[in-house]
């Protein structure tokens, strides 16, 4: 596997990425359509996005990463918000979300970030040290769901 920073033309290759990866995803209601490829495109578009990797797998692209700035109560600087992060369904399982998470924290500390949010499973973003952000709310999303981790 192969971790590298996003290229011009990885843009559609990345937007195939999430879209697979989110189809009939649990998150969404049965026959929604899923729109986390629509985040990367905004966030690239709006030039919010901060950190983008790619995942390669014997030349294949199989996973990405966004991270984009986050205001994080009266703390407006060095917080940062990950996410999507998208796998394709056949390489699951395989550790590719983790290498990818895990970059990009390292990544983000050694740019010296104070600390990531996500809305995400704290059953998988536990093990990189995310917690319950008591007091952070993400409107529409569960409390147990809203996660930060200090850098």
């Amino acid at each position: 596997m192969r971790i590298r920073d996003e290229r011009p033309d990885d843009m559609s290759r990345i937007s195939r990425i999430h879209y697979t990866a989110f189809t009939r995803h649990p998150v969404h209601a049965p026959g929604a359509e899923p729109f986390e490829h629509h985040i990367v495109e905004r966030l690239r578009a709006s030039g919010a996005l901060v950190l983008s990797l790619f995942a390669e797998v014997g030349g294949e692209a199989v996973g990405h990463i966004a991270l984009s700035p986050a205001a994080v109560g009266d703390d407006h600087a060095g917080w940062f918000l990950l996410g999507p992060v998208g796998v394709l369904p056949s390489f699951q399982g395989r550790g590719i979300g983790s290498t990818l998470v895990r970059e990009s924290l390292w990544r983000m500390r050694d740019a010296g970030a104070s600390g990531i949010v996500l809305v995400g499973d704290p059953r998988f973003y536990a093990r990189f040290g995310f917690r319950n952000a008591r007091g952070l709310v993400y409107q529409g999303v569960p409390d147990r769901y809203v996660l930060a981790a200090d850098l």
